[in-house]
């Protein structure tokens, strides 16, 4: 909306700032930072007069959180936050619009299951088929979403490995046909979408620890959505140009301008926590981004913390059955295993953060690679 006052330039010179996805990315998150500042103590004080056991002793033993009193649903802060901001500085192409139904059709499954857990006053929400299909459904009318436009539904069939020089799968090197191409790239869009919702919802078990990870991830699909939308800068790097992406820049830049201003009041000890609003969505937004570049596999790069966190899980799930009872962790997601051998609190999510940065950085690096 905003960035329409480019076409003032013949008015005030200083307009035409706003024609460039950089300066208009700041501002987005400048803009979501501020927005987030201004309603977010009047939402937790609405969110504090509901009751939601989110984490019963019944469930994690000692290492229940204190405070029950504390609101959840805190992911309606980074909506929003973010939401307002990207409509009001992002050209709305496809992607933009595919990454925000994602965001917002996964936050609203979460928002679901969060509420039937406060109306019933139990940590029983919607069973987990239920939610899957949920999920499989919003992350299918996102890659509906981009399949509107035509430029884009070619390329929506190419999947790229960071250290390849092109893309692992298409429909051209595979020569199959493109109606078939199509259904394979599709399941793998909402299988991307779906785990990396599941990857940060498993991670969100310690104040800050989810959002800090989520923060640094989208950091770097900012940057990487930015250079993917430039042609000189992804055929130096010999990754996938997408006419557009560079708008994803401006998308992610108001979701860590979100992001922070939930950190604000989820930094330990917790006035909020983010509940399944906030981590469904935020990790099916992600994953949306990481698709719509076609480059899922540097989100299980630059995201290693969510997918370390996701297979502790069901490795500890498949040793139970295997063994009749027996745990390869002593609790799982694997935060709370440290938590058993006696970390605080604070130095798991500090160490959490610090290796979610390496991987970040590295998936950096990957795009070099070649």
């Amino acid at each position: 909306m905003l960035y329409r006052l480019s076409e003032l330039v013949h008015t005030w010179g200083p307009f035409r700032l706003f024609e460039y996805i950089s300066v208009r990315a700041i501002l987005a998150g400048v803009t979501a930072l501020l927005l987030g500042m201004l309603f977010s103590g009047r939402l937790i004080a609405l969110l504090a007069r509901l009751r939601q056991p989110e984490r019963s002793a019944k469930l994690m033993g000692e290492l229940a959180k204190e405070g029950g009193k504390v609101p959840t649903m805190g992911g309606l802060i980074i909506a929003v936050a973010m939401i307002p901001s990207v409509l009001l500085w992002a050209r709305l192409n496809v992607l933009v619009i595919a990454a925000l139904w994602c965001l917002i059709g996964m936050g609203l499954v979460g928002l679901y299951d969060d509420w039937l857990k406060v109306r019933h006053g139990s940590s029983d929400g919607i069973s987990a088929r239920m939610k899957l299909a949920g999920q499989g459904l919003v992350a299918l009318i996102g890659f509906g979403i981009v399949l509107l436009d035509p430029a884009y539904r070619e390329s929506l069939c190419e999947i790229w490995l960071p250290i390849l020089n092109g893309p692992l799968w298409s429909a051209k090197s595979l020569g199959l046909p493109f109606l078939v191409c199509l259904g394979v790239a599709a399941g793998f869009f909402v299988l991307v979408c779906v785990g990396s919702s599941n990857a940060v919802n498993l991670t969100d078990g310690l104040d800050g620890l989810a959002i800090g990870c989520v923060i640094i991830t989208t950091l770097i699909f900012g940057a990487v959505a930015y250079l993917a939308g430039h042609h000189e800068f992804a055929t130096y790097l010999r990754i996938s140009y997408v006419p557009g992406a560079g708008e994803l820049a401006v998308f992610c830049s108001a979701l860590v301008g979100g992001s922070l201003v939930f950190l604000w009041h989820n930094a330990a000890p917790a006035e909020i926590y983010m509940g399944d609003v906030g981590a469904l969505g935020l990790g099916g937004g992600l994953g949306a981004v990481a698709c719509l570049m076609h480059q899922p596999f540097l989100l299980a790069i630059a995201g290693g913390v969510f997918v370390v966190e996701a297979v502790s899980v069901i490795l500890q799930v498949a040793y139970f059955k295997r063994t009749g009872g027996q745990r390869l962790f002593l609790m799982t997601p694997i935060h709370h295993h440290f938590q058993k051998k006696g970390w605080p609190a604070t130095k798991v999510v500090a160490r959490f953060w610090i290796l979610s940065l390496l991987c970040g950085l590295l998936g950096l690096l990957s795009l070099k690679l070649r």
